[in-house]
């Protein structure tokens, strides 16, 4: 696991935040819903990739 992973899901965490206060102190709480949906569909979808990257390694050390 390569730490750019951890500060590429921190960073995208964070922008979510900030995204999702914006948008309910404007009043659009429908919109920062939506934001906040994404990102943990972003966010899955990395780390989605990353197990499936783990399952292939532990396949090709186990010869299965």
């Amino acid at each position: 696991m390569d730490v750019n992973l951890l500060f590429k899901i921190a960073a995208i965490g964070i922008l979510v935040a900030v995204l999702h206060q914006v948008l309910v102190r404007a009043g659009r709480e429908d919109q920062a819903m939506m934001t906040t949906l994404a990102g943990v569909v972003i966010v899955l979808s990395i780390v989605i990739k990353e197990i499936s990257n783990l399952f292939t390694s532990v396949r090709t050390i186990f010869n299965l």
